[in-house]
């Protein structure tokens, strides 16, 4: 938990809502820049408001009465974060808002997030609490967009709430509807997290039903990946990304996982050759992968690499936005028109190196490091269509011929 904050009480005139010259005075409470805005439930006269000195001008009754206040407020808003400080309690505007009010014992959606963000950074992973962060956003903007508001109390939350969030980022550009249900099942996670520590009385989640669209991975047939491995660059890091890629079509590794492989990665199998020993960055899972002679060669090119020696890794490191994007280029190239990504090499392992070749599904589940082997079971399942496929060609090549026949016989009569 932190120990250090940064604090600030802010006075200000709402004047959108300014009637007859008069506005309602407002509290700004920030603590580490996230902020919440309180009504002080005093109406003042706009002309005697000094916003440098955030007080009213003058010495008259009723600016010595509301300077006195704003005075009291100050030192009570004052008093409550240096009491959450001492008693080592998580200190938010939020918080400091609801107990000034008497709600200490509500807490709002910020409240959630901030806990989740500062219990959960040791044990989620950077690409993971990034996707948190984004939801996070759309969050926020929801709240902004759809109820002029910058922050909500959980138990206003109800399903409502959540079938209008679904629908507001099924608006926004370019999300496609498991893009969406990821937003939500971030969110889900987070209120259910609430609901354990008690934060709320019900789980406005109780009724609603996550609904993904399954899709198909997609894959490189053995003549695609032939012909990325046959491609040599000229350009260094096309030529970098294009091993790097090779090397997880005949290992099965993601992204992570080989720019996390370092030279104590390779050790000796029960088989006496050499394998690779690492624990999946994304689940943990410890996974054994022999090394095909392909994905050795790569590591061999590598060992001598000065970026490699100096950081121990067996592969000089690329950021997976960069190296998603010169993919593009080795697409092109290659004449491959599929939106190749590096993920793409690990549905190449399961499906055009692996299954397709006989290694049985466990065995794939197990060099995969999957936890169930349902999940292996969709790369089956694509095979199966890609043999459906393939026979179906064939069927239409025999009634091509068939048809061919019938029509030569009926030129012999006539």
């Amino acid at each position: 938990m932190k120990t250090s904050y940064t604090f600030s009480i802010l006075f200000w005139l709402k004047l959108a809502n300014a009637k007859n010259g008069k506005a309602t005075l407002y509290a700004r409470i920030t603590v580490n820049g996230k902020r919440a805005e309180l009504s002080l439930k005093r109406k003042v006269t706009i002309s005697n408001w000094n916003p440098q000195k955030t007080r009213l001008k003058g010495t008259s009754d009723e600016a010595k009465l509301i300077n006195n206040y704003l005075k009291q407020v100050n030192a009570q808003l004052f008093q409550t974060y240096q009491k959450l400080k001492s008693e080592k309690k998580l200190v938010t505007a939020s918080i400091i808002k609801a107990q000034f009010s008497g709600d200490e014992n509500r807490h709002a959606l910020s409240d959630i997030i901030e806990y989740h963000n500062e219990y959960m950074k040791s044990t989620l992973r950077w690409g993971t609490q990034k996707n948190y962060f984004t939801t996070h956003k759309y969050i926020f903007l929801f709240l902004k967009q759809k109820h002029k508001t910058s922050d909500m109390f959980l138990s206003e939350l109800g399903y409502k709430f959540i079938i209008d969030f679904e629908r507001f980022l099924r608006h926004q550009k370019s999300m496609g509807n498991n893009t969406v249900m990821k937003h939500i099942e971030r969110l889900r996670k987070m209120i259910t997290l609430a609901y354990k520590m008690e934060w709320i009385d019900k789980d406005p989640f109780l009724k609603f039903e996550a609904k993904y669209e399954k899709k198909e991975r997609t894959f490189l047939t053995l003549e695609e990946l032939q012909a990325i491995e046959k491609k040599k660059f000229n350009i260094p890091r096309l030529q970098l990304i294009k091993d790097l890629f090779v090397f997880s079509c005949y290992t099965g590794l993601s992204y992570g996982d080989v720019m996390g492989l370092t030279n104590d990665s390779v050790c000796i199998g029960i088989d006496k050759k050499q394998w690779i020993y690492l624990q999946r960055q994304k689940t943990s899972i410890p996974v054994k992968i022999p090394l095909l002679t392909k994905a050795l060669e790569i590591i061999e090119k590598y060992k001598l690499y000065p970026s490699s020696i100096n950081k121990e890794s067996l592969f000089p490191t690329i950021s997976n936005q960069k190296l998603n994007s010169y993919l593009k280029e080795i697409a092109d190239v290659c004449g491959i028109t599929k939106n190749l990504t590096f993920h793409i090499a690990r549905h190449t392992f399961a499906t055009t190196v692996t299954l397709s070749n006989g290694v049985p599904i466990e065995t794939v589940s197990k060099l995969l490091g999957h936890s169930k082997i349902t999940t292996t079971q969709i790369y089956a399942k694509v095979i199966e269509r890609k043999v459906s496929d393939d026979m179906q060609k064939l069927h239409d090549v025999f009634e091509n011929q068939k048809s061919k026949v019938i029509e030569s016989e009926r030129l012999k009569q006539v």
